[in-house]
């Protein structure tokens, strides 16, 4: 029998510290410092003991209450709301059993025994129902475990059964009471109550960064934080957490992950060029008066509508011609659209008696439509006047004297009228600006029958076209 309760109080320990290593939560150690007593009449066997529970509260005759510091425990947490404890009291004994009655003297007394030494190890495996009660401050609990008890030098191993309460003030310090039953596998060593009272220190959490937020639940264990995230810090106090915030040293809005947006026009603060204004998003923030897409701070022309092009001012018309600045090559006097806002100058009559003295002088190669060589000079003069007068359009036509078929004449005078045209436009006068037409012998300027009159109507004439 002996072996069998050495053999339980031995698998009872292994058990209990095999699981000891199991993952724990915050502060997993507690140590434990009280007094204790030991109650050894109630158990239900013969006299001089009593009933299970019978006077389970006489303290004065059944309680061996060893009045200091008698029992110290320490605790690990498991998982779960278990803990494992091992603890170790003791005590002497002096009562024993229920009251008897002296047969000399018919008085009843307690039981008593000669101080018998009292020693005891536990361990034992209990389910905290903290958790179920959803209380800080209140922790029942029940417990189960075997341990070894010597009392006067003779040991025996015990199966334990325990029912206690925990107090916490703190997250680290607590009052603990605790009822044990111990039920002994050798005659010897009779089945017993002990009880304890005592202090808890709860100890062994880690909080690196001093948040209150313990290292295995801190998601930032390094940086002090808030419980509601996680341990993690919100440096500008703008509920977003610095790992999710924008702007973390800045406070802001959560839809623009923790950035300000001062003037509240949608565009945050960092990438607001006008922070202070509320503006357009099109415009970096920026505030537009008139409308014209060029930001206030930017347009000359603030309250004016104009392109970017002119700084955002309408582009001027100094002349008042209908023609703007920008496009108005000649922008200080009134002209004409159609001439880009410069006025029409046309050429005088002088100017065309000019033209048509030097036409008279070019020479054809006789019967045809090509030039004589020292006609050139003739023509670049003519282009020089051409080019005075950009505006001007004219009509170059062709004429012949009445030697030859009139059809011949009629041809030739053509070919030469557009002869003259080609060399203007191959000189750089507008194509637009020159008509050609040849009228033939039909309108003569001098008397044909003479030589010197055929020679007058074999001419070119150049005249102004009227706008």
């Amino acid at each position: 029998m002996k072996n069998l309760s050495r053999l339980l109080f031995v698998t009872v320990l292994l058990v209990c510290f095999s699981t000891s290593n199991a993952q724990d939560k915050n502060n997993p150690w507690a140590i434990s410092l009280g007094t204790n007593a030991v109650d050894a009449y109630p158990v239900g066997e013969d006299l001089p003991q009593g009933p299970y529970f019978d006077e389970f509260f006489n303290v004065s005759d059944h309680w061996n209450i060893f009045p200091t510091i008698s029992r110290v425990a320490v605790s690990r947490y498991l998982s779960d709301g278990f803990t494992f404890t091992a603890g170790g009291t003791l005590n002497s004994i002096d009562k024993f059993g229920t009251k008897i009655v002296d047969a000399s003297t018919g008085e009843e007394r307690t039981n008593s025994v000669n101080d018998l030494s009292y020693y005891s190890l536990d361990g034992s495996v209990s389910y905290s129902f903290q958790e179920v009660l959803n209380s800080k401050k209140f922790e029942p609990y029940l417990g189960v475990g075997g341990g070894y008890t010597w009392l006067d030098n003779v040991g025996a191993g015990t199966l334990n059964g325990n029912l206690g309460l925990r107090f916490w003030f703190n997250e680290k310090l607590g009052v603990e009471a605790q009822t044990m039953y111990k039920h002994a596998f050798e005659d010897y060593l009779p089945k017993h109550f002990q009880h304890s009272v005592g202090l808890v220190f709860k100890f062994g959490g880690t909080d690196t960064d001093n948040d209150g937020i313990y290292d295995q639940d801190d998601a930032c264990p390094e940086e002090a934080g808030l419980e509601m995230f996680n341990g993690c810090p919100d440096s500008d106090n703008d509920g977003i957490q610095d790992s999710k915030d924008d702007c973390p040293n800045t406070p802001g809005l959560a839809e623009f992950n923790g950035c300000p947006d001062s003037d509240g026009d949608g565009v945050v603060d960092k990438d607001d060029k006008c922070p202070s204004v509320a503006g357009l998003k099109a415009l970096m923030g920026c505030p537009d008066a008139d409308g014209d897409g060029v930001a206030d701070g930017d347009d000359n022309c603030p309250n004016e509508a104009g392109p970017a092009a002119n700084n955002g001012c309408p582009w001027p018309d100094t002349d008042g011609d209908g023609v703007l600045d920008k496009d108005d090559k000649c922008p200080n006097e009134a002209g004409e659209v159609a001439n880009d806002g410069c006025p029409v100058i046309e050429p005088t009559e002088e100017v065309v008696k000019s033209l048509n003295t030097y036409a008279r002088d070019i020479l054809f190669d006789t019967g045809k439509a090509s030039f004589r060589a020292d006609t050139d000079e003739v023509l670049q003069a003519m282009v020089v006047i051409f080019k005075e007068y950009p505006r001007a359009n004219f009509a170059i036509g062709g004429h012949t004297d009445s030697v030859g078929s009139k059809s011949s004449n009629q041809a030739l005078s053509e070919r030469r009228a557009n002869a003259v045209r080609d060399y203007l436009i191959a000189n750089g006068i507008n194509a637009d600006r020159l008509t050609a037409a040849g009228y033939g012998e039909d309108k003569p300027i001098a008397n044909n029958k003479t030589r010197a009159g055929r020679k007058e109507n074999r001419r070119v004439e150049v005249n102004l076209v009227k706008n």
